[in-house]
């Protein structure tokens, strides 16, 4: 069998050329303006539609195995790039439609204005047009324009009337204050008019009898589905009318080398050749030279084997939960085991080595197995987003779809850069945790996180498990003083680095890496910050500061703070980071569990070195 003859990219026009309404980075469209998200351009505002209609043909695509299978795609790519000549680019839709006019105060269906052709106007004052400033949306992810209408004429209809009372609808504000009570909605039938306040009561949609109708305008013709949630209104631009659902995964061996990336559009048929060597043999050394690369045959063996393993592991029980914890546990392994640079091609997209001094300087602080990360690619996709309810207030948050039809990819991104990772001492960590005065403190943070799961769960049988126990919470929150230490003493932005933690019954770990692919990436200076004659400096400084909170003696005495009480001694003036930083958005902290506390010292794991 030989592989497929490559694709030659498009040449010529596109078959149709859409305006160009604006532009934001790519990162963006998987962090703040992805598939369904209502976006700003100047005075107009728009919703990006559906991956299904996105022109693909020149992005590049991204290529990351172990998510892949995780999420049920071949294959991630980066959101096309468009400028005044490309032919790709994201296609976005006209949402809300309902504008009003700031000079004669119409309020109505954007159509009705006869607004010159590309102008957002008013036809009669040539005033531009304001998009409605709210929406009502389920937590379901369906979207729709305030029912205006219904809210002007609430108190003015009989029982049993149907049909619309043929008048005009007006919008307009006093000025007296930024409260909704001054924003003032009439119709030109007579009614009195009516202020927007009430309108975010939870029933303030219901009460007026009005329903979800289950519509996914970002879908464009895509048919409404039956929807029985209870709909929300919400402000265009809050930030619970669109949240994402990004899932990530750090790129290591064997899938990390150059073979794999280039192997990914032929997966499929190498996989059925799987056993048969010499069908493989000659399939790649068609390819070699199709793509003037020499392939090898043992290295496509063992990428064939890892996936088998993969499939085979007791531990995977297919749900995507413990599918989730499976990709960490395999992140854990080979961050501990390290990959020289010796070892590896100048593609390889994964270098961990021990450090070049010794680490015994470290002991005493129970911290073993520093890592440099040289070289680290994590790939974060969009998997879905979430309307009203989001991960964070909701267990079981709904998640809507990216497409009418489902596709076999996904829009990512991918971060080249950096990172340190370091390890404590599993039976000095156990033997701290036994600790009676420990496992209270962790046991009252597990116990309010427990609490908010089962209040924000909708179904109590689904309420998963906390998280939070005394290893998870002391590595939680040193990685939080560390990448403040690194903020203050490396010159790293603190929002430019980002913590995954690898902590359960068999890992004890953090991994602190850039964050983001800019002037902040990959230079080395966060690989220097893990030579242990800078890192145990940078250690100590930490926990010295953390000893001490500008808070105290209010902090250190918490009895529960944060998002539903999930801390304890953790505020903005201690350990808590800019949000994108924090894999649990800065909940599940307890810097008592660093240092102790004034009472008990000995709760600190760091105590003993600090004296």
């Amino acid at each position: 069998m030989t592989p497929p003859p490559a694709r030659r990219r498009r040449t010529g026009a596109p078959l149709r050329s859409y305006p160009r309404k604006g532009s934001v980075r790519r990162a963006q469209m998987i962090t703040t303006y992805g598939v369904g998200s209502i976006i700003a351009v100047d005075n107009e505002s728009f919703m990006v539609s559906g991956i299904d209609s996105w022109n693909v043909g020149e992005a590049p695509t991204i290529f990351e195995h172990r998510l892949a299978r995780v999420l049920g795609v071949k294959s991630f790519r980066l959101p096309p790039a468009s400028d005044d000549t490309s032919k790709d680019g994201v296609r976005v839709r006209r949402f809300p439609l309902w504008h009003s006019c700031p000079g004669c105060n119409t309020l109505q269906h954007v159509s009705r204005f006869n607004s010159p052709p590309g102008k957002n106007e008013c036809g009669d004052c040539a005033e531009e047009l304001v998009p409605s400033r709210f929406v009502m949306a389920c937590a379901k992810g369906h979207i729709e324009d305030f029912p205006y209408w219904k809210w002007a004429h609430r108190n003015n209809r009989q029982d049993g009337d149907t049909g619309l009372c043929g008048g005009e609808m007006r919008l307009r504000t006093t000025g007296r204050t930024a409260s909704l009570r001054s924003i003032l909605i009439s119709c030109t039938c007579g009614i009195p008019e009516v202020s927007m306040e009430g309108a975010f009561r939870r029933t303030a949609l219901s009460d007026l009898k009005v329903f979800c109708n289950g519509r996914r305008p970002w879908l464009g013709a895509a048919p409404a589905e039956h929807c029985s949630e209870r709909p929300r209104t919400l402000q265009r631009g809050s930030s619970v009318a669109w949240q994402p659902i990004v899932k990530a995964a750090l790129s290591i061996p064997p899938w990390s080398d150059g073979h794999a990336a280039r192997l990914g559009l032929h997966w499929d048929a190498l996989r059925e050749m799987q056993g048969n060597r010499d069908a493989i043999a000659v399939y790649l050394k068609a390819l070699t030279l199709q793509e003037n690369y020499e392939f090898s045959v043992d290295k496509v063996m063992e990428l064939l084997e890892a996936e088998n393993h993969e499939e085979a592991d007791p531990d995977d029980d297919k749900t995507p939960d413990r599918a989730y914890v499976a990709l960490r546990k395999q992140e854990y392994e080979r961050l501990v085991a390290g990959r020289l640079e010796s070892e590896t091609d100048h593609e390889a997209q994964f270098v961990c080595e021990p450090p070049r001094s010794t680490a015994a300087r470290l002991a005493p602080y129970g911290v073993t197995g520093p890592m440099l990360v040289k070289r680290l690619r994590e790939v974060r996709a969009l998997k879905s987003f979430s309307r009203v309810d989001t991960p964070e207030t909701r267990t079981d948050v709904h998640e809507a779809a990216l497409s009418a039809v489902p596709m076999n990819w996904l829009p990512a991104m991918e971060v080249q850069g950096e990172g340190v990772f370091l390890r404590l001492d599993e039976q000095r960590l156990d033997d701290w945790a036994r600790s009676t005065a420990v496992a209270a403190r962790a046991d009252r943070i597990r116990a309010a996180h427990l609490r908010m799961l089962r209040d924000r769960a909708q179904d109590p049988a689904s309420v998963p498990d906390s998280p939070a126990d005394a290893r998870m919470v002391l590595l939680h929150t040193l990685s939080h003083a560390l990448i403040n230490e690194w903020s203050l003493d490396g010159g790293y932005p603190a929002a430019s680095l980002r913590e995954r933690l690898y902590a359960d019954e068999s890992m004890a770990g953090i991994l602190i890496c850039t964050a983001t692919s800019d002037s902040a990436g990959s230079l080395g200076g966060l690989v220097a910050q893990g030579e242990p004659d800078r890192l145990e400096p940078a250690l100590r400084s930490a926990l010295v500061r953390a000893q001490w909170c500008s808070a105290d003696p209010l902090c250190i005495e918490s009895q529960g703070s944060g998002v539903g009480g999930i801390n304890l001694a953790a505020c903005h003036a201690c350990v808590l980071l800019p949000e994108t930083s924090c894999e649990h958005n800065n909940g599940l902290l307890d810097r008592a569990l660093l240092i102790g506390t004034p009472e008990d010292p000995s709760i600190g794991f760091f105590h003993d070195a600090l004296r």
